[in-house]
């Protein structure tokens, strides 16, 4: 996969895993537009890498999304790779009176926003000579963590909607890949480490992106980094070792 010269979306692009995919993918010379819903973390953001593109977008709001397609449509008409990475992580137990808190903003976030925004811009992107859809899962999509219900089957949601739509696509200019990335030092989840992973190792953000786009440039449909290739190997096998 060419990874110079692109017009590229990175959803949640403001801090995390977003934002370290978007300054190495700026140093590789692309076009690189991120959207989130605070203002003052994209222009924080922008701060760090000047050369990056905000747009205030919260993609689950249909309004907000669909003026962010008009937007690219008009003034990002050579947009071709769209990185579905906004998400949002809560911990729910379901012996609690609040497990149900907030559940339609985690499935939205995780699920139903980025499946309708790619609906949306696919008619651009096929407009491309090449182009690719890659969709943030998670290792939790295979092995999932039992206080992370919500998250971890919206993640599987993401990886089952990612074959049948590279399936649908296979004929088309558009590649659809999956990116699966390992538990990562981010703010997702607010910091608070759910119980299935507090022994697990870290990656940076930065270490992360780093191996992420070697594997996104060899071309591979699933770039599993670090842990998320024996989660995605072991799947369910995993399950009781990691919620024991």
């Amino acid at each position: 996969m060419n990874l110079t010269s692109n017009t590229i979306l990175i959803t949640g692009g403001g801090a995390g895993i977003g934002l370290a995919l978007a300054r190495q993918l700026a140093e590789r010379g692309n076009r690189v537009i991120i959207c989130g819903r605070s203002e003052m973390a994209l222009l924080q953001a922008q701060a760090q890498v000047p050369g990056l593109l905000i747009r205030v977008c919260d993609i689950t709001d249909q309004a907000s999304r669909q003026a962010m397609v008009k937007w690219l449509n008009s003034e990002h008409p050579r947009l071709n790779m769209l990185f579905n990475n906004a998400g949002i992580q809560q911990r729910r137990l379901f012996i609690d009176a609040d497990a149900l808190a907030d559940l339609e903003q985690e499935v939205a976030t995780n699920f139903t926003a980025p499946v309708r925004l790619t609906g949306e811009l696919l008619p651009l992107l096929k407009q491309q000579p090449s182009a690719t859809i890659i969709n943030v899962t998670s290792a939790l999509a295979y092995a999932p963590i039992a206080d992370l219900p919500v998250y971890c089957a919206t993640k599987a949601a993401m990886h089952s909607f990612t074959l049948t739509l590279r399936h649908q696509l296979k004929a088309t200019t558009v590649r659809v890949v999956e990116l699966a990335p390992p538990i990562v030092d981010t703010g997702l989840g607010g910091n608070e480490r759910s119980a299935g992973t507090a022994g697990q190792r870290m990656m940076t953000p930065q270490d992360f992106a780093s191996e992420a786009l070697v594997q996104l440039a060899s071309g591979q449909d699933e770039v599993l980094v670090g842990l998320a290739a024996g989660a995605r190997k072991m799947g369910e096998g995993l399950f009781e070792r990691m919620n024991g």
